[in-house]
């Protein structure tokens, strides 16, 4: 017996997402979300879309016009992003960086910033009773990925951040953003400040594939501080592996991509995916 289409369940809506940034290839957000996709049975898609800057208006308003249900934003665009949504989650707008938008059934933009709910997600999957008012926090770097850092740590209670940049001025900056409780060091006063802190991060991209490693010495770091790279090309920088030789807990930066890409898949497709240990061994395989 033949059906007519009209007889059978319609079939689930084919949505599409994606990742703009300049450049994109190096990402393994597609990777990441193909994955889940195939995993739950979800008719969508998630492609790369290098956007030049300059472009970033442009190419956010064209989404609702291609079908597509939003996009991630990665460097350099998060700020120019926040810029062109139409509304902004307080954290959004607390940072003034998007790196999360969604388009509205009206066609409108949301903005959301879920970099620092990654971040936080990752430390305690490193360490399950780490707490952020444990004690102070050094955060190395002031750019975008620090922003972030510094405004979840303060959101987890953290008592005191240290914050440590090459470029004091833009360190002085970011602090400014915050208030009190971040204070400034000069660039040489790195390896002393880590002195009585519970936890160290870099948000730089030194030690990164293709640049040269954190120069920072462990010495004064306390046994028990957890030690966390945003970096996730390589896995393991070579932060992480002098702090490992130490016996110190550590924390790459696969962890954050993994995490604050939860909620954007839950947003775009309905669904809040799993991070077991076959996607984490699947992207993994990717990294060198």
């Amino acid at each position: 017996m033949s059906h007519r289409q009209d007889d059978e369940t319609p079939p689930l809506p084919f949505k599409a997402a994606g990742l703009i940034g300049w450049p994109v290839f190096q990402s393994r957000s597609p990777m990441l979300h193909t994955y889940w996709l195939k995993h739950y049975g979800i008719a969508g898609v998630y492609v790369p879309m290098p956007v030049q800057p300059g472009c970033v208006e442009a190419a956010l308003r064209g989404l609702a016009a291609l079908g597509f249900a939003g996009c991630n934003v990665t460097l350099p665009h998060k700020e120019a992003a926040a810029r062109v949504v139409d509304r902004l989650d307080p954290v959004a707008m607390r940072l003034g960086a998007v790196n999360l938008v969604v388009v509205e059934p009206d066609g409108s933009l949301s903005g959301y910033n879920k970099d620092g709910y990654g971040f936080i997600a990752s430390l305690r999957d490193g360490k399950a009773d780490w707490r952020g008012d444990s004690g102070p926090a050094v955060v190395i770097g002031a750019g975008g990925g620090a922003r972030s850092v510094v405004a979840s740590l303060l959101d987890e209670g953290a008592p005191e951040i240290r914050l440590l940049n090459r470029t004091r001025a833009r360190a002085d900056e970011l602090a400014a953003m915050f208030g009190g409780n971040v204070v400034t060091l000069d660039w040489p006063e790195r390896h002393a400040a880590l002195a009585g802190c519970t936890l160290l991060v870099n948000t730089t991209n030194q030690g990164m594939i293709g640049q040269p490693p954190l120069e920072l010495d462990l010495a004064t770091l306390p046994a028990d501080a957890l030690v966390c790279d945003i970096v996730y090309n390589p896995l393991s920088t070579r932060l992480l592996t002098e702090a490992r030789a130490r016996r110190n807990p550590t924390v790459n930066g696969l962890g954050m991509l993994l995490h604050q890409a939860r909620p954007a898949f839950h947003a775009w497709w309905g669904t809040l995916p799993d991070i077991t240990s076959e996607l984490r061994t699947a992207v993994e395989a990717t990294i060198g």
